[in-house]
């Protein structure tokens, strides 16, 4: 039962996180496997962003217990950010008494000592840090297979928006070094990996914290020169921290992808002011204008939640008026759900569900428009496009990204999976675009 299987909830930090955790694993001997009843070891990496996320962790759960009481030799593990919550780890050691190992998003270096224990005691193991002052390098990584890689510049968040439970779950902001980001990429670069995409919760703090003034701009350049990738992305990023000097850095580059992701969240000044956002919807508006000014051909995209404590009608009509105006190529729509734990939680005037829902409904409906009209404006363009594979859309069809990060499918023959490639536009839908090879 030397073979494990790890079922990961949430965002793409958890995500490379699991990566770390695969490796870790593979490095103590065991394969990876995707039938539960195979496993040895099952860890659940969580989320705790969305209630929906920890509902999903605490069914599954329970579904595990009958495995567990068929394999009493099975190790049960729950990390991630739940377990980081007040309170959270006792709960599940509570509710789940069969589960053999909690331990937390600070914690992922400790796993083989964590394993060791729980063999050699056959008892139950907790282990939650508040935080960790230093970053561990050189951990194993299993990444998954493909032409791009994420690659984690920093850790933690500094920004406590009202309605976000991250800075306490993933601690405060930590910069890693820019040499050991820079030999990352390359190592991934002669892995034969053709794009990064820098993963940070607010990736243009990088380097505050190291007060070295070497920030987010210099660390794309600085990429750029060295590392030898072909592409780079990164998320995500806070309006409040991007300045003109990041924009002209990205206009400037050739291998900086022209995509902006900028979650807005709200288009009232009351509501981000509420929020904790720290900027204007008229701030905001005029970001989305310099980058188009200076990127012609940006691609910007954004998160917006509806329903935040407080919003009245007049509250939502701002967030329909500022989208109307920024013209999003794509947004991720979500309603707030209260976060124990976070200030917005007590908060007063909490919105009833039904409003929550006609609102979003009708927000879903307009960004869905400015997206096909968007998608359609691409028509008849020639974009660089990174193949990543075959379609599951249609025989002969393959796809890969424009360097707006737009989905592109093409006919093809050949396979031309991890080559850069000239595509012409010829139709578009809301979530993807179609051409053929130039």
């Amino acid at each position: 039962m030397k073979s494990y299987l790890i079922k990961t909830f949430g965002c793409q930090m958890n995500e490379h996180d699991s990566e770390v955790l695969a490796g870790i694993l593979e490095t103590l001997g065991y394969t990876p496997t995707g039938e539960m009843e195979r496993a040895g070891i099952i860890l659940l990496n969580t989320c705790c962003v969305r209630e929906t996320a920890e509902n999903k962790v605490f069914s599954l759960l329970g579904r595990l217990r009958r495995q567990k009481m068929g394999n009493p030799e099975l190790i049960i593990g729950v990390c991630g950010c739940m377990p980081q919550q007040e309170h959270m780890a006792a709960r599940i050691r509570q509710l789940f008494p069969y589960v053999d190992l909690v331990f937390g998003t600070h914690n992922v270096h400790q796993l083989p000592e964590l394993i060791t224990r729980v063999e050699e005691s056959r008892e139950a193991v907790t282990e939650v840090w508040p935080g960790s002052p230093v970053i561990k390098e050189d951990l194993p990584v299993r990444r998954k297979e493909g032409v791009r890689a994420w690659l984690t510049i920093m850790y933690g968040c500094n920004n406590f928006c009202t309605y976000c439970i991250v800075p306490y779950v993933r601690g405060r902001e930590r910069s890693r070094k820019p040499e050991d980001i820079v030999a990352e990429a390359a190592s991934l670069a002669g892995q034969g990996y053709k794009e990064i995409i820098l993963l940070g919760q607010n990736v243009n703090s990088y380097g505050k914290d190291s007060g070295s003034g070497f920030d987010f701009a210099d660390l794309l350049k600085k990429l750029e020169d060295e590392s030898g990738i072909e592409r780079i992305r990164y998320m995500t990023s806070h309006p409040r921290d991007f300045n003109e000097k990041l924009i002209k850095v990205i206009a400037a580059s050739a291998k900086v992808c022209e995509h902006f992701h900028l979650p807005v969240q709200a288009g009232s000044n009351k509501i981000l002011k509420k929020m904790g956002r720290g900027y204007t919807r008229e701030a905001y508006l005029n970001l989305i204008a310099e980058i188009k000014a200076l990127v012609p051909l940006a691609t910007v995209t954004t998160d917006i939640m509806v329903g935040f404590p407080g919003e009245s009608q007049e509250d939502f009509n701002d967030t329909m008026d500022l989208v109307r105006q920024a013209r999003f190529d794509s947004a991720y729509t979500f309603i707030y759900n209260t976060r124990p734990g976070t200030p917005a939680a007590g908060m007063e005037g909490q919105v009833s569900e039904e409003e929550k829902k006609e609102r979003i409904q009708n927000l879903i409906r307009l960004q869905n428009r400015i997206s096909l009209e968007r998608s359609i404006e691409e028509i008849g363009r020639i974009q660089e496009v990174l193949v990543e594979g075959e379609s599951k859309k249609g025989k002969g069809l393959q796809f890969g990204r424009n360097r707006g990060n737009k989905m592109v499918l093409f006919p093809s023959a050949e396979d031309l999976t991890g080559k850069t490639i000239k595509v012409r536009i010829t139709a578009a839908q809301i979530a993807h675009l179609a051409g053929e090879i130039v």
